[in-house]
């Protein structure tokens, strides 16, 4: 007999449903994953908001040190494993990354690893982030964790406390010393640190006599700082006067006043040094202070001097900028002439690659052009004190191996030449000084270096000829390039003390 019973089509039998225990086991397992990824976001996303830079100083890379080791040991002990790392730092810096997407910086912004200038944009701004980040990150994690292997953990611990030292070690200059060896009885070398625009920025004072007259030295640029190696290079001068200079916004120890960009103009850059001024006449009891500008400070110095001539007896040029955009024409065409001259492929097809300035491609194809300037230099021999004192002082190119820069800011002597210049070459296009500054209400003294590039110098003597000034001095060195200033500074330092410091007493 057949059964009067019919199947439940399938489409209607009810739907089979998990145990609940074991929904709330496989929640167990995830949640404290969750939880921990979902902390370190949401300090990632903080710290990318608070610090889109990233660690610019001791305290900010102590606070990234300190905040990797707490989510290290938080994750290793919540979840119980030490490999909860990887993905702890990820999630970090991944919300960095998306907290700080609006800063247009080539150090944070841009990812290059075409040449070796976006790799080493990627190493400062984000590899040494990275290492302060992970490397206590994994000791916390393992500390959490309880993980085996106490030899592991205490190597990393080492490791971690001793980054955390050097990262803590402070900067000094060298104290002023005569010619034995000896410091000089009230000699000053400071390292101070003065408001700018509201911003700090650190400002270099050397002098063997601190009632001496100022001079205020503009490094080049943009970007460039120049603590170091103006220090050690301009020694002849602070017998006679006491040398200043500091680091320009975004530069080496005042990378962090770079930020926020819309505020870092020109016009800023030139009210800084305005405001230095006054602070320097305040602190020595001066009047007027000697101006010195070197390539980019050459524009500051010029610019300052015309917008407040009260507050210099002087006026001086090293590697006189004029017109930046002309310039670059100029030496653009001359490496065309010198690739063609010389069947030099490589700059030929550099040349090609970048084409004629103003370049698009900051700041990349600006620093691949320079690499290639060393073909237009004719020879040339700096003065022998330029050479030995370059020698004694033991500093690169750059001069990080100074004592004046702590570990931070040894990265950000090189991030602020990336990023500083990539801000300010932008605002030079179009500024021509032999149109826009004329006339100049201090004295002037032009030092002109007979091997700089025609690009440069040619612009530089036709400012010179056409400048009205009360007095002005041309003074030419066969011995110098674009750096006459410390190409001949014992040759500077009797120009200060036999035509301009003499000035000082006129006031």
């Amino acid at each position: 007999m057949a059964s009067t019973t019919h199947p439940v089509p399938v489409e209607e039998r009810p739907a089979p449903h998990a145990p609940p225990g074991r929904l709330w086991a496989g929640a167990r397992r995830w949640l404290p994953w969750a939880a921990v990824l979902a902390l370190a976001a949401v300090a990632g996303l903080v710290g990318g908001q608070v610090a889109p830079l990233g660690p610019v100083s001791t305290l900010g890379a102590l606070v990234v040190m300190a905040t990797g080791a707490g989510l290290g040991v938080v994750g290793g002990r919540v979840v119980g494993t030490a490999w909860v790392v990887i993905p702890l730092a990820a999630a970090y810096l991944a919300a960095v990354e998306l907290a700080r997407s609006d800063v247009l910086l080539p150090t944070v912004h841009d990812v290059r690893v075409d040449s070796i200038w976006g790799l080493l944009a990627l190493v400062l701004g984000r590899g040494v982030h990275g290492v302060l980040l992970v490397l206590p990150m994994v000791l916390g994690a393992r500390v959490g964790a309880g993980a085996p292997g106490r030899v592991t953990t205490t190597v990393l611990g080492v490791l971690t406390f001793g980054l955390a030292v050097v990262v803590a070690l402070p900067a000094s200059t060298p104290p002023v010393r005569d010619a034995d060896g000896d410091v000089v009885p009230g000699s000053i070398a400071t390292l101070d640190t003065v408001l700018l625009g509201g911003d700090p920025h650190t400002v270099l004072v050397r002098a063997a006599d601190p009632d001496a007259p100022v001079l205020l030295y503009l490094s080049g640029g943009p970007g460039q700082s120049d603590l170091a190696l103006a220090r050690a290079l301009s020694e002849p001068w602070v017998d006679d006067v006491v040398f200043a200079t500091f680091d320009q916004r975004g530069n080496g120890t005042s990378y962090a006043a770079l930020l926020p960009t819309e505020e870092a103009t020109l016009d800023r850059a030139v009210a800084d040094v305005i405001e230095l001024t006054e602070y320097l006449r305040a602190r020595f009891g001066e009047d007027k202070v000697v101006l010195l500008g070197e390539s980019w400070g050459t524009i500051l110095g010029v610019l300052a001097v015309e917008r407040r001539p009260d507050l210099f007896h002087a006026y001086l040029g090293s590697g006189q900028m004029v017109d930046v955009t002309e310039t670059d024409r100029r030496i653009y065409r001359d490496l065309v002439a010198y690739a063609a001259r010389t069947d030099d492929a490589a700059t030929a097809a550099l040349t090609e690659r970048t084409g004629e300035p103003p370049y698009a491609d900051l700041p990349w194809s600006n620093a691949d052009v320079m690499l290639a300037y060393d073909h237009l230099y004719g020879a040339y021999t700096p003065s022998q004190g330029y050479l030995d004192r370059g020698a004694a002082s033991g500093l690169d190119a750059f001069g990080i191996r100074g004592p004046e820069y702590r570990l931070v800011d040894k990265v950000d002597v090189l991030r602020g030449l990336i990023d500083t210049f990539s801000v300010m070459y932008p605002q030079l296009q179009g500024l021509d000084l032999r149109r826009e500054v004329p006339r100049l209400e201090v004295p002037v003294f032009v030092l002109d270096g007979a091997a700089e590039l025609d690009g440069r110098r040619d612009l530089a003597l036709e400012w010179y000829a056409a400048l009205d000034a009360p007095t002005k001095r041309l003074l030419t060195f066969e011995g110098a390039a674009h750096a006459v200033a410390f190409e001949q500074a014992d040759a500077v330092d009797r120009l200060l003390a036999d035509e301009v410091l003499p000035l000082v007493g006129e006031r």
